[in-house]
This record gives C-alpha cells, structure tokens and sequence, in this order.
C-alpha cells in the first residue's frame, strides 16, 4: 500500500524494473530496450542475485525468465508475490516451457510474453503494467482522503498508526497521538447551516497542515468534527508548541465563535505482555480521556495525558 506525505501531489510513479535471465544475450537484449523506452532497471542472472537486488533497491516491476538456475522464475514469482505484494511481474517464457500462462497467472504474474519477442510486443506490456500500478495507487489514494478537508481519513489514520508506533519502539523515538474535537460544533451548526459548518472543518484542516512539520507529521480527520495528529521524532515541548499554534490559530477565526477546539495528548507506551492492537487502542483511549476531560471542563484547552510531563505548562494543559 502507498502512502502519499502530506500536500504531496499524486504524479505518475518512477519505474524501477529489474530484468532477471540466465542468459547474457537476453539481458543485454532487456537492457537495450529499457535505455529506449527510458525505464530506471538493474540486472540479476538468476533467482537468487534478484532476491539479494530486491532487498537492496526499490523496484516497480520485475521482468524474469523461468528457467534459471538456483532459483527459477517461479520460485522467484511466489517470493516477490509473498515478501512485495506491490511488485509486478511479467514473466519471459519459452515454447518448450513446463508452465504455461494459466500456471504463472495463478502464481501472481501479472503477464507473460514469449520467446522470441519484438520490442513492440514488449513495451506493450510494459506500458500497460504501469497504467494499470498507476490506476491503483490514484485509487488508493482517494480511499485515504477526507474528500471535505483534504486530509487523510480515519481508515488511512489507522494504518499509519499500526504503522508508525511499532517503527518508532524499534527506532526508539518517541511518538504522540493528539485528538482534537470542536467544541459546541453542534451549536455552530444549529445556528448557521451546515455549509457554515463544513467550511469551519475545512479551515482546520488547513490550520492542521499549517501548523505542523510538513512530511513529518501525519493530520487526519478523525470523524465528524474530530481530528488526530500523529507527532513522531518529537519532544514533549516540541508536541505542547504545536497544540498551542493550533489553538492560537483557530482562536483567531473569530467568525467561528461560539466555537473552540479541545485537544486530548498522549505518548506511545509499550507495556510487557500486551499486544501491539492492545497498546496501541490504550494509546488511542488515553488521547481521549484527555480530550473530554478538557471538554468536560468547559472546553478550550489543552490536555496532556499522564504520559506526558509538561514541566512550566500552562493552566490549560494539566493531566485530567
């Protein structure tokens, strides 16, 4: 799955092909029409010298030859089909093959072309693996969006989520969830429309982004009138200034009145014997102990969970 960075525009994907056959002749054959075509690519002579350039390199697509030594091509098919699900191969077969078209298909090929082969017949198939891997990802990419404030949805929330917090407990950096939700929304709506208040959940989003470190952190919306913050590679401080911003900048809007924002803080922590889906639902359910505990409070404020210590914090950011 891809994942696009924040306000990162969806451009065509750069291909990255690695040729694979046992055959010096091929390959330079291969090579030839990858520089026409204008196509990145690397070379292995076998099966296992593709592995190893997989592990190495990013690749969009592999070309391989079925019959090679070591490890043949469809070995080779069901390891890129297991390890990187998101690689497309086209397999390179012979007349006189054991497997057929209908064998690599089922195997995870996403075509297959036969020797001997022109060079038209080979871009054709190319050039139709990578509309095809293109289309996927536009489409991927919309099933990630708010499409009302252009910010990642809660489903693109939850696996960045599962994502980032067991990298970081590997790293060991620290990482903090913020849950944001607008007070008397309701109210806002009630008074003005609901057009007055998709606008209001489009400004924040726009304040979010604004107020966060571009292609660091990761802004959601949440649900209704909720919003997360997922805030990596950060100190407590660092998390508390950009919940201040966010609060100082909407707090400016004041259209917006009677409405205000409350933000719920917490940081990852992994406690022994519990899963990963367990700490981090905690992670989740801290965050919005912490939210509604300002809300409860009147609203407009800051509050930082108990795994948080916020040395010199203000009023408005105290542990519920």
């Amino acid at each position: 799955m891809i994942i696009l960075l924040r306000n990162e525009l969806l451009t065509e994907m750069n291909t990255r092909i690695l040729l694979v056959d046992d055959d010096p002749f091929i390959i330079e054959m291969l090579k030839s029409a990858m520089t026409a075509l204008g196509h990145a690519f690397d070379t292995a002579m076998d099966g296992e010298e593709a592995k190893v350039k997989l592990k190495q390199s990013e690749f969009t697509m592999v070309l391989t030859d079925l019959t090679m030594p070591r490890c043949d091509g469809m070995e080779l098919l069901t390891h890129i089909k297991e390890e990187y699900s998101q690689i497309e191969v086209i397999v390179i077969t012979g007349h006189a093959e054991i497997h057929g078209f209908t064998d690599v298909a089922r195997a995870g090929a996403s075509d297959f072309i036969t020797k001997p082969f022109g060079m038209d017949e080979l871009e054709a198939k190319i050039s139709r693996v990578i509309r095809e891997q293109n289309l996927i990802r536009k489409l991927e990419h919309l099933s990630m969006c708010d499409m009302l404030t252009d910010l990642y949805n809660r489903r693109c929330f939850e696996m960045k989520l599962h994502e980032e917090v067991p990298r970081a407990h590997r790293q060991g950096y620290p990482v903090y969830l913020a849950l944001l939700d607008v007070d008397r929304f309701k109210e806002y709506n009630d008074q003005y429309g609901h057009q007055a208040g998709d606008r209001v959940l489009q400004d924040i989003g726009r304040i979010l982004v604004q107020c966060t470190r571009e292609n660091v952190d990761w802004c959601f919306r949440f649900g209704g009138d909720e919003f997360a913050l997922i805030i990596p590679y950060a100190t407590v401080a660092q998390v508390g200034q950009i919940a201040d911003r966010i609060q100082e900048r909407y707090s400016h809007e004041q259209h917006y009145a009677p409405t205000s924002l409350s933000i719920g803080l917490a940081q990852f922590i992994r406690n022994p014997g519990a899963s990963w889906a367990e700490d981090i639902a905690d992670l989740v359910a801290r965050a919005d102990k912490a939210l509604y505990s300002g809300k409860e409070q009147g609203g407009n404020r800051v509050i930082a969970d108990s795994s948080l210590s916020c040395p010199g914090e203000s009023d408005a950011r105290t542990d519920p």
